[in-house]
């Protein structure tokens, strides 16, 4: 429809703005040159401003270049006249920095499509095994994923990925928070966050398992870490990262995780194994929020076995 053409034009006018900006940048010396240190504290004027803010500020600047009053301060040159060239540079880099910020949505709302995707193709998978349809899935060993197997030496005849295995989290995993509240729940629509999690098991070859178990005889499977895809694609508050915290669940084995990021999303939370995190990033460990999505992958930490 015209929408979606609309929202693909947008898209690619900010992409090309961007990548114009990205290039001048680059022409001109890159960090050290002419024009990163000319835009360097007008950037610092956008930073922490809701897109609601920035675009009234965008009017009033081509106000003020139209010679209309506005509300932004006037800036004058050595002449006292107001400074064209300033506000024209000013203008110039606030309309890059909204076309990031309208890539960054796009990119987040493509996520939320991706994982609408997936949460419909999980839930026809489970209808097939619900009516005992055959299911099979495969997926491209991740070699950040086999650390725990990789930790101690492996049986003889053992592939280095042999028994590893992710599974999704669904829904039936989440926690519920009874009588939350939220000071900004008049203001805003309370909403859950969409989440892709993924458990992953394997085999724990300590010395224990190697000499009581073999390749053909393997332990049994136990939980070594978690992916944690959480999207918050329309925060009010973009200065702020989500945060996550490990509370108490009912028994020593588990714990609560639960992750909050601020209106309008609702808290949410998962039980999972209790035990320590290894955040070593070459273990696999990652924390980051990037595009409206906090990703947490966490492996846990090795327990070598004693006589």
């Amino acid at each position: 429809g015209a929408g979606g053409e609309n929202a693909v034009i947008r898209y690619w006018d900010a992409l090309h703005m961007v990548t114009t900006d990205e290039i001048q940048y680059l022409k001109t010396g890159g960090e050290g040159g002419g024009h990163a240190s000319l835009v360097k504290d007008i950037r610092d004027m956008f930073a922490g401003q809701s897109m609601e803010a920035l675009v009234q500020m965008r009017g009033d600047i081509e106000q003020k270049l139209r010679g209309d009053s506005g509300g932004t301060a006037p800036r004058f040159d050595e002449n006292g006249v107001v400074d064209t060239d300033y506000w024209t540079t000013v203008l110039d880099q606030l309309r890059v920095h909204l076309a990031k910020m309208e890539l960054s949505e796009i990119h987040s709302k493509m996520l939320v499509r991706q994982l609408e995707k997936l949460e419909t193709k999980r839930e026809e998978l489970r209808k097939k095994a619900l009516s005992g349809e055959t299911v099979e899935e495969k997926e491209e060993p991740n070699k950040d994923d086999n650390v725990a197997a990789s930790a101690a030496p492996l049986p003889t005849g053992a592939e280095p990925d042999f028994g590893n295995l992710e599974e999704e989290l669904g829904l039936n995993d989440e926690i519920d928070l009874e009588n939350s509240q939220y000071a900004w729940r008049d203001k805003y629509r309370p909403r859950k966050p969409r989440y892709f999690n993924r458990v992953k098991t394997g085999y724990d070859w300590n010395a224990y398992n190697k000499t009581h178990y073999d390749h053909d005889n393997p332990p049994p499977k136990i939980v070594q870490g978690y992916k944690f895809n959480i999207f918050y694609p329309d925060l009010i508050d973009r200065t702020t990262s989500p945060r996550y915290f490990l509370e108490r669940a009912d028994t020593e084995e588990f714990c609560i995780l639960r992750f909050s990021a601020g209106p309008p999303y609702e808290d949410v939370a998962f039980k999972i194994i209790n035990r320590q995190w290894n955040k070593s990033r070459k273990r696999g460990f990652r924390c980051t929020f990037e595009r409206g999505v906090l990703s947490l992958y966490v492996n846990f930490a090795s327990h070598w076995y004693r006589r």
